[in-house]
């Protein structure tokens, strides 16, 4: 019986130690790795890949530290319910706060939203006023989506300069963001005087 008793024992301890070489714990995301899947629109993958082993961190940061990113991860998550049960009226007012706060990707978020009717009722004079403030602090796909719009009638042409700048002093790396940089900035110049399009690609100066 002792015997017995003891091999369970050390049968048990066994299992534990091979489950703890398993298992892996998942580190949580720092802010400058969470930024970066959210520029790439990575982050709910990430989640999704990571078991879901982090909701709970992801929320404490979210609700407790208000770190911007992490009050949008957990606002995206609770909008399309990955990991969590989905609230998507909870997880609008969440990117709607990480927006207040200052984050680029929420401000932009909201302006494809509206623009594109996602969750909300489509507004194109709203989704460009996202937009602009996204585009003007140096977010590309808001510069990008800003131009466009502003191209399609929306806004007003006193912010073709700004728009036209912005843009055009941005690197891009990628080739095919740069031609669609290209192409939407060659249609722009065609709408403004060419003393400003100079002014623009100087910088301003």
């Amino acid at each position: 019986m002792m015997r017995q008793t003891l091999f369970l024992l050390l049968l048990f301890t066994f299992s534990q130690f091979a489950s703890a070489i398993d298992y892996e714990a998942v580190q949580l995301y720092s802010q400058d790795e969470l930024n970066k899947l959210i520029e790439k629109n990575q982050h709910l993958q990430r989640v999704k890949a990571d078991d879901c082993q982090l909701v709970q961190d992801i929320e404490a940061h979210a609700l407790k530290v208000k770190e911007p990113s992490y009050t949008y991860l957990w606002g995206d998550m609770l909008t399309w319910g990955v990991c969590v049960e989905r609230n998507a009226k909870l997880g609008m007012h969440y990117i709607e706060q990480s927006a207040k706060q200052g984050l680029l990707a929420a401000i932009e978020q909201l302006g494809r939203y509206y623009e594109k009717g996602i969750l909300v009722q489509p507004n194109k004079t709203r989704a460009i006023i996202y937009y602009r403030e996204a585009a003007l602090q140096g977010f590309l796909n808001a510069q990008l989506n800003y131009l466009r719009l502003l191209l399609d009638g929306y806004g007003s042409p006193v912010d073709y300069e700004d728009a036209y700048r912005v843009l055009f002093l941005h690197v891009i790396a990628n080739k095919k963001v740069k031609a669609q940089a290209a192409s939407l900035l060659a249609q722009l110049a065609d709408e403004m005087p060419a003393h400003i399009v100079e002014r623009a690609q100087r910088g301003g100066i």
